[in-house]
């Protein structure tokens, strides 16, 4: 039987650093880094506007899976929409409504 690969933030010392920064973060952090939103800390998961804590780098793409420079507050939602992208999507809080009377001719 082939044995299980896990992450690095998962096992070990790097999960021990991983949950000592994420409650530095938790303690410090107010706002999203990816919304700019205030994020309400007494909401729990699966609410999509708890908090969370988002890795800047993405360990899938090669980020430090527990460095504190590495990590960032964020709402559960805009981590789950950024995914393993390193660029921040577009709010729907912040995109504007565009109407049909500023459409080019």
């Amino acid at each position: 039987m082939a044995d299980k690969v896990y992450r690095k933030d998962k096992l070990g010392e790097q999960r021990t650093a991983l949950d000592r920064n994420r409650r530095k973060i938790y303690a410090t952090q107010t706002v999203c880094a990816l919304c700019g939103q205030p994020v309400d800390m007494s909401l729990r998961y699966p609410h999509p506007m708890s908090k969370t804590v988002d890795h800047i780098i993405p360990i899938a793409r090669g980020g430090h899976p527990s460095d504190l420079a590495n990590l960032q507050l964020a709402h559960l939602a805009c981590n789950l929409a950024k995914s393993d992208s390193i660029a921040p999507p577009t709010c729907p809080k912040k995109a504007r409504a565009v109407s049909n009377r500023n459409l080019p001719q």
